[in-house]
């Protein structure tokens, strides 16, 4: 009787193991910044910050850096510059992660350029 379930738990394991296959050779794009010149290969945000739609990129005027920190000009957001969410940015570029993607959502991470001076 104990042998009759072996063949059974062979497939299942056959089974959970390609599975386990499928996810570990593609990886998720949907954590991966979109390529630019300083990265043509683009990069991956950390998952503590994205959820798959949380983070893109945005434009430098959407992101206000003055003597307390930046401001979300979407949302009057204050970031200190020390903030644990402050981020250097890979590729140069500004990129915000908000809670659900959303434009007036909460700030997950905020990825910031080098500063110019």
């Amino acid at each position: 009787m104990f042998l009759q379930g072996i063949p059974k738990l062979r497939a299942g394991l056959k089974g959970a193991m390609l599975l386990s296959a499928f996810f570990h050779v593609f990886p998720a794009i949907a954590h991966d910044a979109l390529p630019t010149s300083a990265m043509p290969q683009g990069w991956s945000y950390p998952l503590a910050c994205c959820s798959g739609y949380d983070c893109r990129e945005v434009s430098h005027s959407q992101i206000k850096e003055g003597p307390a920190g930046y401001v979300i000009a979407s949302t009057g957001e204050l970031i200190p510059m020390t903030d644990r969410k402050v981020k250097p940015s890979p590729d140069g570029e500004f990129h915000w992660c908000s809670v659900a993607g959303k434009d007036d959502g909460k700030t997950i991470c905020l990825f910031v350029p080098p500063r110019a001076f």
